[in-house]
């Protein structure tokens, strides 16, 4: 697995939209301005978030962009697949039946591989935009985060030393 820029900036700017939604839509320009990303390049990732119903587009005055479902219901693996990005670190080991790529070491490192691509895709499918935006609310504070355009506020919340996962992201798999 590599995760790019085009994955951490898709994370980014899911995560700025949240935050500043405020019960409307949010123009790509004020993403580009608060995370200092080229509108052009964000563009391209909300284009490919559309498709991948992570967002959905508002058009007309006042239009921009929304999370075309609740935060809970939207992993950080949602926002990266929609992009594009490879998740998969034993993606690219496979044998060729013969027997030099067969060895007992090539084995090993493919099982190593795919074990912790099962493990990272455990860990990006229950890691959901909502539960970043808790933490966060909790170390900080932060604009209202918002779920379908609609302010969402959370009461209390704590901070905590890694991000948990949401029960409702659990049931996405």
């Amino acid at each position: 697995m590599r995760l790019t820029s085009k994955g951490r900036y898709a994370v980014r700017a899911i995560l700025d939209l949240t935050f500043n939604s405020n019960g409307r839509p949010v123009r790509l320009q004020e993403i580009s301005e608060r995370q200092r990303i080229s509108l052009h390049y964000l563009e391209q990732l909300f284009r490919r978030l559309r498709k991948g119903s992570v967002v959905k587009s508002v058009r007309g005055p006042g239009g921009g962009y929304v999370l075309a479902r609740i935060m809970d219901e939207i992993s950080i693996k949602d926002v990266l697949i929609s992009v594009g990005e490879n998740i998969n670190p034993a993606r690219d080991l496979v044998g060729t039946g013969d027997s030099k790529s067969d060895t007992v070491e090539f084995l090993l490192t493919k099982t190593y591989f795919e074990n912790l691509g099962q493990i990272m895709h455990e860990y990006l499918i229950t890691a959901s935009v909502g539960d970043l935006i808790r933490k966060a609310k909790g170390t900080q504070e932060l604009p209202k985060a918002t779920t379908k355009g609609e302010a969402t506020h959370v009461p209390g919340a704590q901070p905590t030393a890694g991000v948990q996962p949401s029960p409702k992201a659990r049931d996405l798999s």
